[in-house]
């Protein structure tokens, strides 16, 4: 027996975009200009997963429930390729870098970003505005990272709609980089106070 790609109790907004490999089951919400990429697995079978608005989460990525907590992501995020979210919740505009590990009860705060190949174990604490490296993943620095972070969500948010029409070079073109570097000055422009 064929398993269906989705389960009954997936909520996808209709602006969001899923690739066809993905596989959402359980209480799975995914919100407007969300984008999940190619072989992301998303579980909940009690509890609930929730991808803000705008997020995407990359090529790899396993996303599960904790043991009676769920896994919250806010919006504008970039959950990058082969990482694993277990359990956890993650504030607006994060970037958790490749292949990192983020365990039950942790929280990392908005604005931060999480380096490559970080493990942050069980209940951690992670402030906003943070940079975090190692394992078990340590704050290294702080820094606001909202322009950058929401600069890689807004790309991806972008690249996820060329998709959609069958365009998979949007990046390459002149016209998206003079709309980047719009984006950029609007984000700067948008998040200048808060640094």
């Amino acid at each position: 027996m064929t398993e269906p790609r989705f389960g009954a109790d997936v909520t996808l907004d209709p602006e969001a975009w899923v690739h066809p490999t993905a596989q959402l089951y359980g209480r799975v919400t995914v919100a407007a200009g969300a984008s999940v990429w190619p072989n992301v697995v998303v579980r909940a079978e009690s509890d609930e997963v929730v991808i803000g608005r705008g997020t995407n989460i990359q090529d790899f990525v396993m996303i599960h429930i904790g043991a009676g907590v769920g896994t919250i992501i806010g919006e504008d995020c970039s959950i990058t390729h082969h990482c694993t979210l277990h359990g956890c919740r993650i504030g607006a505009r994060v970037l958790v870098g490749i292949g990192s590990t983020i365990m039950d009860g942790c929280e990392v705060g908005e604005n931060s970003i999480i380096a490559g190949h970080a493990f942050l174990k069980e209940g951690t604490i992670i402030p906003p505005n943070s940079i975090v490296m190692g394992a078990p993943g340590k704050v290294v620095r702080e820094r606001n990272n909202a322009v950058a972070n929401a600069m890689n969500a807004w790309m991806y948010r972008e690249n996820a709609r060329a998709y959609a029409r069958g365009e998979h070079r949007i990046w390459s073109k002149p016209e998206f980089s003079a709309a980047a570097r719009a984006e950029q000055a609007r984000l700067s422009a948008l998040y200048a106070e808060v640094r």
